[in-house]
């Protein structure tokens, strides 16, 4: 299959750009890298149009966004434009607008079992003093809600220290959080490349002397790592909740356990691909290629067409009636609910059989009508 894919990028010559165009090529595949900025949108009913430095955009297959914080709105647009048109895109427009705000990230990591350093939200210079207390006092990292590769990213050492840069913060009319600083890290965290819902490659950065920021774009040492499988859950867990097929994931290792820094859908592969020697970019345009082959069913489209249906996450808890118990057991066939997939930890059972045995902390993805479901949270 020889696909016509389109490359968004502001910088054709980057090397995660180039990279990716390679791997298109080597697969056999045509590649075009096109600057987002000169993208414009033609909105009309059932007929989404979009056009290149004023020609109306060819047809394409698929998309591989490159989308930073520079771009953000516009390039989603863009993206969500594509999608219109009917043209996969690896990542969507809201997965990508969603990952590249920190705050809202993190509020919807919140929800799920994902840990992450104590985070403040403030507007105004007045409210600096309390937040800073909330996340446990001085030294604390203030960032911009978008940025990227360290940028807009500042450890303020006392209060006067961050009031007065918040101060030029706001007056710029940029938005702020304010995290815990977690010292314990040593200026060290991991970057994990998920890929497809796995790790595909991972490794820690060092951060350089007299700086906390570990990028490599700030100078920060690498090295190939393989991660705990509790690391990896996490990682691959983080990238399905914001609804990413490909992403690099931050992780510092605190004393209360790993904790996510920030998820970022247009990661950079200069510095994994030198630490790990793994072949990224084939690794993200051979999802792509699955992905087109065998396209995922959209479970939002289901359940407009069956507005009684509902899918649901079942945790078997310990002592719970569902851990020690087969689906056949559970006759969830009779009630019209569907088994998804249970997820053991990191490992996923697509379409398990009745005769598959729950255990305690397994994850049941189930699909069926709202009443039997409603059951089968109260099941005894």
């Amino acid at each position: 299959m020889t696909l016509k894919i389109l490359i968004l990028s502001r910088i054709a010559g980057s090397y995660s750009t180039q990279r990716l165009k390679e791997a298109c090529v080597k697969r056999g595949h045509s590649a075009r890298v096109l600057n987002t900025l000169n993208f414009s949108l033609l909105v009309e009913p059932g007929a989404p149009q979009l056009y290149y430095r004023d020609r109306l955009l060819s047809r394409y297959d698929a998309a591989i966004p490159r989308i930073g914080a520079s771009v953000s709105a516009h390039g989603t647009a863009v993206v969500r434009q594509l999608e219109q048109m009917g043209v996969f895109t690896l990542n969507s427009a809201q997965a990508i607008g969603t990952s590249r705000d920190k705050l809202r990230t993190l509020q919807i990591l919140g929800r799920h079992d994902i840990g992450f350093p104590s985070t403040a939200f403030v507007r105004d210079r007045d409210s600096v003093r309390e937040a800073i207390a909330k996340v446990g006092g001085p030294p604390v990292i203030l960032k911009l809600t978008e940025g990227s590769q360290g940028a807009g990213v500042i450890l303020a050492d006392n209060t006067k220290a961050a009031e007065a840069i918040l101060e030029t913060l706001l007056l710029a009319r940029q938005s702020v959080v304010v995290q815990k600083f977690v010292s314990e890290s040593s200026g060290s965290d991991l970057r994990a490349l998920v890929v497809g819902g796995r790790v595909v490659a991972a490794m820690r950065r060092r951060a350089a002397p007299d700086e906390f920021r570990s990028n490599v774009h700030r100078g920060g040492r690498t090295e190939r790592v393989r991660l705990d499988p509790e690391l990896e859950r996490i990682a691959v867990s983080a990238t399905q909740i914001l609804g990413l097929r490909v992403a690099g994931v931050d992780l510092i290792e605190s004393d209360d356990g790993p904790l996510v820094l920030e998820v970022n859908s247009s990661p950079g592969l200069e510095g994994i691909e030198s630490a790990t020697g793994v072949d990224v970019a084939s690794e993200i345009v051979e999802h792509l290629e699955e992905q087109l082959q065998f396209p995922e069913l959209d479970l939002r489209q289901r359940l407009t067409v069956a507005p009684d249906h509902g899918l649901v996450e079942l945790v078997a808890g310990p002592g719970s009636a569902l851990a020690g118990r087969t689906l056949r057991e559970l006759e969830l066939e009779a009630r019209g609910i569907a088994v998804l997939s249970v997820t053991r930890g990191v490992a996923a059972h697509p379409n398990p059989s009745p005769q598959f045995s729950l255990l305690a902390g397994d994850r049941l993805l189930c699909f069926g009508p709202r009443e039997s479901l409603r059951g089968l949270l109260g099941v005894r």
